[in-house]
């Protein structure tokens, strides 16, 4: 069987699928019009982001038997018509879960502890102490929204720091020793510190607005690893002059194209709102790099093989 790689990822994807019997096929750089035509070929599809398989892209592969995307989410592939056809659909949410939960954690720490204030006043001659003086996680609430791997993850890294870490999901019974599952309305009377792990579906798209932060007994801190058109930035934005929202630690944005690969649409215009967020102390910002890791770029690979090799065996 043939498999058309889209975006590179590590050398042992390759190395072993051609082990199990596999030709590979390199397209790195070919616009989806050019691999649309050839796309008939071919009864693997290996991708990340670069562009969006959708029913019409779907519909030329003809002999497609599976589709192994190396990241947590699908939403860049029609995935109900792929159901509808019999294609089985690979991610690999096993494979970056423990990085987003480690960038989370690392993004809630900097914010409270204002490390990146510091460290660029400190590089400018300006030494600071009370005027940054920092919070402690300790003794906080923690509400973690989506409690599947990337959420639990996250949870996993906050055992040993003395807080409570509650979790909602649209799952029941997905709780576990690292949080307790709430309702959405508890997490949102208690939650010091929010941290949103959900995928990006119709129903998240949008979920962070002015509404959903006026819901909020206290003000909290805000950590999005997840996808950011589950935020309204504008409402976001206010909330940060109010003071409703703490400080916000950003690996994602509204603007981010589908492909993850730029910021901004062609027309490069920058948003009021994006503008408030790169000159605000209290938002830190990463450019949707909390899965991207060393390590995490080995595992995604293994893991989408590991996937592929069991489908292999269950097929034959």
């Amino acid at each position: 069987m043939k498999i058309i790689h889209i975006d590179k990822n590590h050398s042992l994807l390759i190395q072993q699928l051609s082990t199990l019997g596999f030709e590979n096929i390199e397209n790195y750089s070919s616009p989806k019009e050019e691999v649309l035509k050839s796309i008939h070929q071919y009864e693997g599809i290996i991708i990340r982001s670069r562009f969006k398989l959708d029913k019409d892209f779907l519909k030329a592969a003809k002999k497609l038997k599976f589709i192994g995307r190396l990241g947590a989410g699908l939403e860049n592939i029609d995935t109900e018509y792929a159901k509808e056809q019999g294609i089985t659909l690979f991610s690999a949410p096993e494979g970056n879960r423990n990085a987003v939960g480690e960038h989370a954690l690392g993004m809630l720490l900097n914010l409270m502890n204002k490390l990146r204030i510091a460290d660029n006043e400190v590089r400018n001659g300006i030494w600071l102490r009370e005027e940054n003086r920092g919070y402690e996680i300790e003794g906080k609430t923690i509400g973690i929204i989506g409690y599947g791997n990337m959420g639990k993850a996250f949870a996993k890294k906050l055992r040993g720091f003395d807080c409570q870490v509650l979790c909602y999901d649209i799952k029941k019974q997905v709780g576990n020793q690292d949080a307790t599952q709430v309702s959405l309305e508890e997490l949102q009377q208690k939650a010091d510190i929010l941290s949103l792990h959900t995928p990006l579906t119709p129903e998240t798209t949008n979920m962070i607005d002015a509404a959903f932060i006026a819901r909020f007994k206290k003000p909290f801190w805000f950590i999005n690893t997840a996808r950011g058109k589950s935020v309204i930035t504008s409402d976001l934005v206010t909330a940060l002059h109010t003071g409703k929202i703490l400080g916000a630690g950003l690996d994602v944005l509204e603007y981010e194209k589908s492909s993850f690969e730029n910021l901004f649409q062609e027309d490069g215009e920058m948003p009021e709102a994006f503008q408030y967020l790169i000159k605000s102390n209290k938002v830190l910002l990463s450019p949707h790099i909390a899965g991207w890791t060393i390590e995490s770029k080995e595992k995604l690979a293994q893991t989408i093989a590991n996937k592929i090799k069991n489908w292999l065996t269950e097929n034959k």
